[in-house]
């Protein structure tokens, strides 16, 4: 297959690359605003690349009725951007793979799915995590139990200040850090544990965020954060930018390895007809613009017991 990339210096496109060369295919054309694309050497180093994009346009159409016209088109530009470049891949006869939030909005959702309808071209979107192993067996044990279940999610990701300067620090563009850093987590929860039923949010801020999640199979008690100061000391002394845990019914699910190759196994599985849809994101997109849109209790009746730890 045929494939281009819109956002090839973005963080999550060398991903993407690996995935199109490991699914034996390949990439014709890349397209970003940012010319420090060096990595499309490591890659496909013969591949064709604009950072203006009436020319990568013009190249398209004069793409169409080659060898060398585009199947799919992998979009790794920032969230804010997604949904248009969703629809003008679709209206260029193209099929999408694309990073998530696929969107920001159910309303864009919505929308893309008439585009789908018209075009008669696909959008299939990266839910890494349900193909991770632990995930998967979980969701199976799950599904075997009638108790529901009592997690405690922890997910800090270190950024350094640029990232307030960047389209990541501004709600409008990235969706806030529910949307950009939890959605991965909440797309997981309501895939193991079921439909939401509803949810408040005990603390939000440009850096963090935690609040309590009732699901149909699960009571979640959630917290995220960029802030590298919310880490443990003894996880800071040991180099470590990045703390992930997951407790259900107070036993660790371990599931830090195995991520290597799982946007390799997406990009299969849409290969081999079975990615996941529109629709299979609607739910943590739904979650995530809750919870950024919801009013802050502060911290009463229950809440995750690491804002105790933290500086608010």
């Amino acid at each position: 297959m045929n494939f281009g990339l819109i956002g090839i210096s973005g963080f999550i496109a060398p991903r993407h690359l690996k995935a199109i060369k490991e699914t034996n295919n390949r990439l014709i054309v890349g397209y970003d605003i940012n010319d420090s694309v060096g990595i499309m050497d490591s890659f496909f180093p013969n591949s064709f690349f604009f950072n203006d994009f009436n020319e990568f346009d013009r190249f398209l159409e004069s793409k169409f009725n080659t060898n060398d016209k585009i199947d799919y088109m992998s979009i790794c530009s920032p969230n804010f951007l997604h949904y248009s470049h969703i629809k003008y891949s679709l209206r260029s006869d193209i099929d999408v793979i694309c990073e998530k939030p696929l969107v920001l909005s159910l309303e864009d959702l919505d929308k893309l799915k008439n585009e789908e309808f018209k075009t008669g071209k696909k959008v299939y979107t990266i839910l890494q995590l349900r193909l991770h192993p632990a995930i998967i067996s979980l969701k199976e044990k799950v599904q075997n139990s009638e108790l529901k279940k009592e997690v405690d999610l922890i997910y800090i990701t270190s950024r350094g200040k640029w990232y307030h300067k960047s389209w990541k620090g501004e709600r409008s563009k990235s969706g806030g850090i529910a949307m950009n850093i939890g959605i991965h987590f909440f797309d997981m929860l309501s895939y193991v544990f079921g439909d939401y039923i509803s949810s408040k949010v005990n603390y939000i801020s440009e850096t963090k965020a935690s609040g309590i999640l009732e699901l149909k199979n699960a009571r979640v008690r959630w917290f995220l954060s960029i802030d590298e100061n919310d880490l443990k000391d003894d996880i800071k002394n040991r180099g470590i930018k990045t703390y992930r845990s997951i407790l259900i019914d107070g036993e660790e699910l371990e599931f830090s390895d195995g991520f290597t190759d799982l946007h390799t196994q997406s990009y299969q599985s849409i290969l081999n007809g079975n990615g996941f849809t529109l629709e299979d994101s609607r739910k943590s997109i739904e979650l995530s613009s809750n919870i950024m849109s919801s009013n802050v209790i502060g911290l009463k009746d229950d809440y995750h017991p690491y804002l105790k730890n933290i500086k608010l």
